[in-house]
């Protein structure tokens, strides 16, 4: 029977043991021939040189090209058997400390053929622990693939344990029990093989975008001769999957076009006028322009899908009240998705004084101009819900602003017209789904964000977003001085993280201080910790300490801080209790607030001036920056402490160090993404788990991406099935197919 690339691994694997096939199927998730082929090196060591090795520690794992440069066999009787044993003892010559080799042997006959393999002047590629033993590193239970032999090596008994190899050799990522040799030895057997590996890229898209064809990329990914060879191949892969992935983005575009939607040119402009009139300012540059654009978009027959990002208090809430007011003169309704019921009750409270009597269409209250604005949160009683309800049914409400309750079953819209997603990084692409799936055609799309998460970013570069950008800061906006604060190195500055505390309340100032727990482990609703994934070759860190919870931080800032007013705010309040809470810290009744992230965006309180984060590298950037975003907004300069016991030199304090050097976010959303991956580009995942984009990284190959998407729209222009391509086509519906590609339907 032919092998081929959906041919179970086993069928290349040949007389390896039944446990290496488990770890070759369970710990590197291969089960294909296809999947081997796809399981490509991290990286090469050239064979022609040794390899450089600087700045040992001990318990680092090493994988060099070395030259034995001395070996000897010492003999010595085993002090539990009594029996003789041998020693044999290698030095490993590398472009830096030589290492000592040291394998042990029950009989002389062993001895012997570990003698043989590390002979004087054998060169290879050997693979172990250093670690340090009477001032002299070694190389602890080393493992070798010896490839070239010196004079005193003996060819023919060593001719198994001698690679064929070129002049880069393979390193594989790898699993316990199976080394990088392992998998060369499969994929070598694999492509010897292998027939029929069909070649999805038309030939005319592979000669206009110098990409190779797919027997020579697998050639010289696995087998390279130099790296040229390699950039050839990588190049291929990262097109094809960005072609495939393009096309699914494109061909779903082209659907929703064809679907259309309602366009919303504003009809006589009336209530967007009397808003403007009302303003006591004139809008920025950026506010105007982007303006135009979103009304533009509104205006046309199919779905705007449209990301509005810009720095915290840069505005976007004013323009996403203007598009809202657009689709209100249009005869249609607006939804505003909240993450959080302290947020959706601060958009409440600030949209309608800000529309003063605007907002008060229909009473005795109102103007001749004017709409309803309701408010629907999931901790409203049935009766309270019920008027609501029906306003937003029958149409009278004609702005509606909630959190996840505008999701319910029981939720009808009249005729929706536009959906604002405030946050974007506090949703997954089913929730917006669920309230776009509310209207009779889709609704047009507005998302609003201060520091675009990574797979925002992904999905921008996808162009799968059209991008508003307000880059102009918010007037009165002070400067953020941000510090880290190394618990790890210096436990004492705690003291000096309250005092300073103490100093901006004794200023007449107001402070938050942000715990990642409610009580004991119990973290807020939506809040999952950042997990950095360590590097394979890094020491093991210590485990963190238990997170700062806010019920068990409360009494002991009462007694550090004796004399002020603290107080506590978290999801598990009472909603009446959290916007009590809210209220006094905003009327100044309160000195200290110690809350989870429910503060993270939306509240806007001018005299809070200081943000202490405790735990603040269990936090991913774009929160951090959300969190600092609350500081500093009243003209008064903002202070923000990220309290952290993560050592220096891990990607936990990288990642705090990011956010302490910049109050970029558009810089910080690209750290975001370098240091986490993108999200699933198709999917629902929304960040630093493992990305579906195989071989793409949407910062480093951003070039790529724009290429393959020219190359989608070229091909879909002249065949949209895409009948003359039909492997491309075959890659296209296996894609689509995939619950990854939910996110094209549903967002």
């Amino acid at each position: 029977m032919a092998i081929t690339l959906d041919s179970p691994l086993t069928a290349v694997l040949g007389a390896t043991t039944p446990a290496k096939r488990k770890k070759f199927e369970d710990g590197l998730g291969l089960r294909t021939v296809g999947d081997l082929l796809h399981h490509f090196p991290r990286r090469y060591l050239e064979t022609g040189s040794l390899t450089r090795v600087d700045d040992l520690k001990p318990g680092q794992m090493l994988c060099v090209v070395g030259e034995i440069s001395a070996c000897n066999t010492h003999s010595y009787r085993d002090r539990r058997t009594g029996r003789p044993a041998y020693r044999v003892e290698a030095m490993l010559r590398t472009g830096g400390p030589a290492l000592k080799l040291t394998f042990f042997a029950k009989n002389q006959g062993t001895a012997g053929w570990h003698a043989r393999r590390v002979a004087v002047g054998n060169r290879g590629v050997f693979l172990g622990k250093a670690d340090r033993f009477r001032d002299q590193w070694q190389l602890a239970n080393p493992q070798l693939t010896i490839f070239g032999m010196g004079d005193g090596a003996e060819g023919e008994e060593l001719a198994e344990d001698v690679v064929e190899i070129g002049n880069l050799y393979p390193i594989y990522p790898l699993t316990k029990g199976v080394e990088s040799w392992d998998v060369a030895r499969a994929v070598k057997f694999a492509r010897s093989v292998v027939e029929g590996i069909e070649e999805v890229l038309p030939e005319e898209v592979r000669t206009s975008y110098d990409v190779v064809g797919i027997e020579d990329a697998y050639e010289f990914v696995h087998r390279p001769e130099d790296q040229e060879q390699v950039h050839k191949a990588h190049r291929r892969f990262r097109f094809e999957e960005a072609l495939v992935t393009q096309l699914v983005l494109g061909r779903r575009r082209r659907v929703v076009r064809a679907t259309g939607a309602t366009a919303r040119d504003g009809g006589d402009g009336a209530l967007v006028a009397a808003f403007d009139e009302r303003l006591p300012f004139e809008l920025t540059a950026g506010q105007a322009a982007v303006g135009k654009e979103v009304d533009h978009d509104l205006a046309q027959p199919h779905p705007m899908n449209r990301l509005l990002q810009g720095e915290v208090g840069s505005g976007k809430t004013l323009v996403a009240l203007r598009a809202m007011l657009r689709v209100v003169d249009s005869g249609g309704q607006a939804a505003l998705l909240a993450p959080t019921e302290v947020l959706a009750q601060q958009h409440y409270r600030s949209i309608v004084a800000m529309l003063g009597e605007l907002a008060e269409g229909g009473t005795i209250f109102g103007s001749g101009v004017g709409t309803r604005v309701e408010l629907l949160t999931g901790s409203m009683t049935k009766t309270q819900r019920t008027e609501p309800l029906s306003r937003i049914a029958s149409g009278e409400a004609g702005i509606v602003i909630g959190t996840h309750a505008l999701l319910q079953d029981k939720v009808f819209f009249a005729d929706l017209g536009l959906v604002v997603v405030d946050e974007q990084h506090r949703f997954g692409v089913e929730q917006r789904a669920a309230l776009t799936g509310k209207s009779a055609s889709p609704p047009h799309l507005l998302v609003m964000t201060a520091t675009p998460i990574p797979r925002t970013v992904a999905m921008t570069v996808f162009g799968d977003l059209e991008t508003s950008t307000l880059t102009e800061l918010p007037a009165g906006r002070a400067p953020i001085q941000s510090n880290v604060v190394p618990l790890a190195e210096q436990p004492a500055w705690i003291g000096r993280v309250w005092e300073r505390v103490r100093e901006e309340v004794a200023q007449g100032h107001q402070a938050y201080v942000v715990c990642p727990r409610i009580d004991g482990d119990e973290p807020e609703a939506g809040q999952v910790d950042v997990v950095d994934v360590p590097d394979e070759d890094a020491p093991q860190e210590a485990p963190r300490p238990p997170a700062a919870a806010v019920e068990e931080l409360l009494p002991v800032l009462r007694e550090q801080l004796p004399g002020l007013r603290v107080e506590r705010l978290h999801g598990r309040l009472p909603a009446d209790e959290k916007d009590a809470t809210m209220r006094a810290f905003a009327a100044g009744e309160i000195d200290v607030l110690v809350s989870t992230t429910v503060i993270e965006v939306g509240v806007d309180v001018h005299n809070a001036t200081a943000m202490v984060i405790l735990d603040a590298d269990r936090f991913g950037i774009s929160q951090l920056h959300q969190l600092r975003g609350r500081v500093g907004r009243g003209g008064l300069p903002g202070l923000c402490l990220l309290v952290s016991h993560a050592p220096a030199l891990t990607p936990a304090r990288e990642r705090l160090d990011a956010v302490a050097s910049t109050t970029d976010g558009f810089l910080l959303s690209r750290i975001d993404l370098e240091q986490r991956r993108e999200g699933d580009v198709l999917g629902a995942s929304q960040a630093g788990r493992r990305s579906s984009l195989e071989n793409l990284r949407v910062l480093r190959d951003e070039d790529t991406i724009v290429a393959a998407r020219g190359a989608a729209e070229g091909l879909l222009d002249v065949d949209e099935d895409l009948a003359q391509a039909p492997g491309l086509a075959a890659a296209v519906l296996d894609l689509e197919r995939t619950t990854q590609a939910d996110f094209v339907d549903k967002s």
